[in-house]
């Protein structure tokens, strides 16, 4: 298993390793996609097994108005044969101790008992706009006392949403 940045040779095999990974929903494919097609800056990493794209994890930044506050986590996902095997707790350690990531404020949208374990807590400034009550929106390294929505890149919005008949996300 080796961990990679994502080049250019890998984009086609992490779009369907998210195809695989979220089955059912285009969205977080879509949204990888049109991150490359844009240039629009993430910190991506791949995990590859035997030349096979088998873990993805990418950070955008995150907003307060036009000035950046910090990183979303945003997508992270396994192939669903490594699932429960530790992947993505591995890439997601490792990706916690890349220089780009250690020090800036993060934030995730995601299943609070699994975020946990890393050091996310719960979020209650900024509002995620994505989250009613904030209920699943966890951060790290947050000590924001203001209160506004926290901003988005804008291809979160011009990518088609999640349909609610998707089932369980898996990490």
């Amino acid at each position: 298993m080796k961990i990679q940045k994502v080049t250019q040779e890998h984009q086609a095999k992490v779009y369907a390793l998210l195809r695989r990974a979220f089955v059912g929903s285009e969205y977080e494919a879509g949204l990888v996609q049109k991150f490359h097609e844009n240039g629009t800056p993430v910190h991506e990493w791949v995990c590859l097994h035997t030349n096979k794209a088998i873990a993805y994890i990418a950070f955008s930044n995150a907003y307060n108005g036009n000035d950046i506050c910090g990183l979303h986590l945003a997508s992270m996902a396994v192939a669903p044969d490594f699932q429960k095997q530790g992947v993505g707790s591995e890439l997601l350690r490792f990706a916690l101790r890349q220089e780009a990531i250690k020090s800036q404020p993060l934030f995730v949208l995601g299943e609070p008992g699994y975020y946990k374990r890393f050091g996310f807590e719960p979020c209650s400034s900024p509002i995620c706009p994505f989250d009613k009550n904030n209920a699943h929106f966890l951060s790290m390294r947050n000590n924001t006392t203001s209160q506004f929505i926290v901003g988005y890149e804008p291809e979160f919005k011009t990518v088609a949403k999640p349909s609610r008949a998707q089932g369980k996300k898996r990490r």
